[in-house]
């Protein structure tokens, strides 16, 4: 499989990981849209939410719980966002479900 994050997980393309479990990674994004900004994503491939099934439930909710643990860590009690894109139009550019966490500044809304 010709996976980015897939190869990230593998260790055959260097990251700044911040987390690593059993189940999920965490590095720094590589093209920051914010002073902290990096991204969860799960071992298992899976494309986007779109393709999530029922036993994949417990594994996303991992994944938010680890993203606000490490925001905590990095002190960004003032707020944070989670952001998933699904899809092309969504703005979804790797095929690899994956959450940024931003913070460290205020977020505006509409995001874009």
């Amino acid at each position: 499989m010709d996976c980015v994050f897939c190869k990230i997980v593998e260790k055959e393309i260097p990251s700044e990981i911040i987390y690593e479990d059993e189940r999920v990674i965490a590095f720094e994004d590589l093209n920051p849209e914010a002073p902290t900004h990096f991204l969860v994503i799960p071992k298992k491939h899976i494309s986007s939410t779109w393709e999530l099934e029922k036993e994949d439930s417990e594994l996303i909710g991992h994944i938010i719980y680890i993203g606000s643990k490490i925001a905590r860590e990095k002190g960004l009690e003032e707020g944070y966002r989670i952001v998933n894109n699904c899809g092309e139009q969504g703005g979804q550019t790797v095929d690899h479900i994956h959450f940024h966490i931003l913070g460290g500044r205020n977020l505006q809304w509409p995001p874009g």
